[in-house]
């Protein structure tokens, strides 16, 4: 089939104190009670409390779920699952980083589509027939684009691995982006996180799948961040560059979620599932090593992504020295923002290197890379990011 696709949340809103019109869209939309989906970390650093406190002066009804893991499993879904049900609540608020966001969404899909309940059958592209429970997702970190996309990440401990599903079902109902709430992140989060954005965009625009329009948000994705991304590290409270940053996020997640993504995400899954290494810090540390084994398949649109990185003579260089070019920016913006260097830096072991090879082939981002894989391929890469 010749035609395209492209799916969409049907609400967003973006800039410095947008968490304000959430209760105005939900007593727009009719919702009686609200279950608010979020972490420790974030009720005790006070992040979550910018938005339940908005719940509060509206004087609206909700009930807060906060059991979710940095890399969420199937048992924190399930929990969250039986939480909701006695809730009685009729509408989701997921609150954080890619973890709740994604825990929220699962929630709400096996609520709606029960035969889903064992977690482990949505991998992939499941075929559920409902829509999840209406979800609100407010953001709190600039990297994920979850609120945007049709995915979702959740950790399977038996088997060690990270499945990653995809429903148009999942999506949620509206989007609130408000910096305001990005501004308590660390240092390392922000840097990790703002790179997991740049892997989106650079994957995207490479995939198999990219087209005009993914073409069209990926490029834009880059040039925010590339403008605005070591500002947002190394400035804290500087709002131009947390907007940039948030903004640079959500437009990279128009386009992967609609194209797919390639092996940078195959091969982070394993590190997260592993070893619970951060999503962002895996793609962060592995993008430049895949970088370079793609570029033969896809040389000139390498020189696209020098130009929206900001590198300056690309059009007087050849294809490969381009190519060059946005593999060293990139190996720059990671080195420039504390991303570490190698796989003995997060503590991977030499010797799982071929467990990690074999489970990244079979991850369901793999079909879409560029170029085409195999495992032994995918272990000499592993290698090379181990001996940097």
């Amino acid at each position: 089939m010749s035609f395209k696709r492209i799916i969409l949340n049907e609400t967003s809103y973006f800039g410095p104190g947008s968490r304000k019109v959430i209760p105005i869209e939900i007593k727009r939309r009719g919702f009686k009670k609200i279950f608010v989906v979020t972490d420790k970390e974030l009720i005790k650093h006070g992040v979550a409390e910018g938005v339940l406190s908005v719940l509060d002066e509206a004087g609206l009804l909700y009930e807060v779920y906060d059991n979710v893991k940095p890399n969420p499993t199937i048992s924190n879904v399930q929990s969250g699952v039986a939480a909701f049900k006695n809730s009685a609540a009729d509408v989701i608020v997921a609150i954080g980083g890619g973890s709740p966001i994604d825990t929220a969404k699962a929630i709400g899909i096996i609520a709606n589509n029960p035969e889903f309940s064992d977690v482990k059958s949505l991998e992939g592209v499941a075929p559920t027939k409902q829509k999840t429970v209406p979800i609100i997702a407010v953001p709190t970190t600039a990297g994920t684009a979850s609120e945007v996309t049709i995915n979702y990440v959740i950790t399977d401990e038996d088997s060690v691995k990270k499945m990653v599903c995809v429903d148009p079902n999942d999506i949620p109902i509206l989007a609130v982006v408000d910096p305001e709430l990005m501004v308590t992140m660390p240092k390392g989060l922000t840097a990790a996180t703002g790179l997991d954005a740049l892997t989106h965009a650079i994957e995207g625009y490479l995939t198999k799948g990219a087209w005009e329009m993914s073409d069209m948000f990926e490029i834009k994705a880059m040039e925010l961040i590339a403008k605005h991304l070591e500002k947002a590290v190394h400035e804290h409270s500087n709002m131009e560059a947390r907007n940039g940053m948030a903004l640079a996020q959500y437009i990279a997640g128009m386009g992967f979620s609609n194209v797919g993504l390639g092996i940078v995400h195959s091969m982070a899954h394993p590190l997260g599932a592993f070893y619970d290494t951060p999503h962002g810090v895996a793609n962060a540390l592995l993008l430049p090593f895949i970088m370079e084994f793609n570029a033969s398949a896809c040389l000139e649109k390498y020189r696209d992504i020098s130009k929206a990185l900001g590198v300056k003579g690309v059009d007087s260089m050849s294809p490969q020295q381009a190519a060059d070019a946005a593999i060293a920016e990139v190996k720059r913006m990671a080195l420039s923002t504390g991303i570490p260097k190698s796989l003995r830096d997060i503590n991977v072991k030499e010797a799982d290197l071929p467990k990690l090879a074999e489970a990244a082939f079979k991850d369901v981002c793999t079909p879409g890379n560029p170029r085409q894989v195999t495992v032994e391929d995918i272990l000499g890469i592993y290698r090379k990011a181990y001996s940097a």
